[in-house]
């Protein structure tokens, strides 16, 4: 039995500020551009300002990627078009500045941070910086058995636990989150259809690199088969994670819950943070408002999951590959509703000119109006 009480992370959630969002409402009337000019753009400042408390906003000037890295055992048969325990090729290219969101971090000057859950690899395989959170070496193959232990559930959600506070503390002041996984959109399908209660075609794609109709229908049965493992544990939340989630997404849940914690705006990637949201939403109902969606992925179950969550994906550009590009894609139209919230100028005929709300006459009493002493009369004298 785990001695972890998600419950606690309802009472330590607290939604972004409604004040200062209202200011910076108020504040958005007054500039030189109509509201609604800009369209989300106005919506993402206010955002910003009510997740970062302050009106205007402060820029985003420390984001970071950061990206849970594992291996899957459902990928053994056949449901990716990656080999089965190959995500550490990937994770390698990523640290040598290789891999997609490594060239556009590099571009946007974002730093990159892997952190390894659960690769088929060798822990000295990579540097210890990125290995000592590892939780075991593959998670399970969830159509038959168990993806965690119940303890290395725990371990997983609370390594995600402790790097979101090292990011908080710091000074990141927006995370961009995302996957290097092979086989991981299989677990994320499972957890989306469980929480959702579809039916497993309804949440089953094809996976970052495409897969092929035979494999898709592998992938269907294997998530079909999982889900029925699933829907005994639906009300433990981390029992969930265990049974058919994995060590990268149990960290990313608990990265997420912790981030709402620490008040550290978000964007999500694809399916498997999407996944992972759905269940921090249920642990904690405050928590997706400290989110933004960054892509439509063209996955059904992360567009299921969105949908349940009430966020909208601010680009639709068809992005599969994962690793947090879809979502570092994004950044640059945050950082741009940022820049025009804090820094476009008011509107002269908004503002009050001198001496307005002085009436005629200011410095006299009006007869209207008491002045002082108006209360004795001649009979008092």
């Amino acid at each position: 039995m785990s001695s972890l009480n998600l419950d606690d992370f309802t009472d330590l959630i607290e939604r972004p500020d409604g004040g200062v969002r209202r200011d910076a409402e108020a504040l958005r009337e007054r500039r030189i551009v109509p509201p609604g000019a800009l369209g989300r753009l106005d919506e993402l400042g206010e955002w910003l300002a009510a997740a970062r408390g302050t009106v205007p906003v402060r820029p985003v000037e420390r984001p970071r990627v950061v990206l849970f890295a594992g291996d899957h055992g459902v990928a053994e048969l056949g449901v990716s078009a990656r080999p089965a325990g190959g995500a550490q090729q990937l994770v390698r290219a990523v640290l040598e500045g290789a891999g997609p969101v490594s060239v556009l971090a590099r571009r946007l000057e974002v730093p990159v941070r892997v952190v390894d859950m659960a690769l088929d690899c060798e822990p000295d395989a990579f540097p210890k910086d990125v290995t000592r959170y590892r939780v075991r070496r593959g998670s399970g193959r969830i159509d038959i058995e168990d993806a965690l232990t119940l303890d290395e559930a725990e371990a997983a959600l609370l390594a995600g636990v402790a790097v979101a506070d090292e990011e908080a503390d710091s000074g990141t002041d927006l995370v961009v989150l995302g996957d290097v996984s092979v086989g991981g959109t299989t677990p994320a399908a499972v957890l989306i259809a469980a929480l959702c209660g579809t039916d497993a075609s309804v949440v089953t794609g094809r996976g970052g690199v495409a897969i092929d109709d035979l494999a898709w229908m592998r992938k269907c049965a294997a998530i079909r088969d999982a889900l029925r493992r699933a829907r005994p544990v639906l009300g433990d939340q981390l029992q969930l994670l265990a049974t058919v989630g994995g060590a990268d997404l149990a960290a990313m849940t608990g990265f997420l819950l912790q981030c709402a914690v620490r008040k550290l705006p978000v964007i999500l990637d694809g399916v498997v943070a999407a996944a992972c949201a759905l269940v921090a939403q249920r642990v904690a109902f405050r928590a997706p408002d400290w989110w933004l969606a960054g892509h439509d992925s063209g996955e059904p179950g992360q567009a299921k999951a969105l949908d349940r969550m009430a966020l909208e994906p601010l680009l639709e550009q068809g992005v599969r590959v994962g690793e947090g590009v879809g979502a570092l894609l994004a950044l640059p139209l945050v950082r741009a509703a940022a820049a025009l919230a804090a820094e476009l100028p008011e509107n002269p005929a908004t503002e009050e000119p001198p001496g307005a709300g002085e009436t005629p006459g200011a410095g006299e009493a009006p007869e209207a109006e008491w002045a002082p002493g108006a209360e004795e009369t001649p009979e008092a004298e």
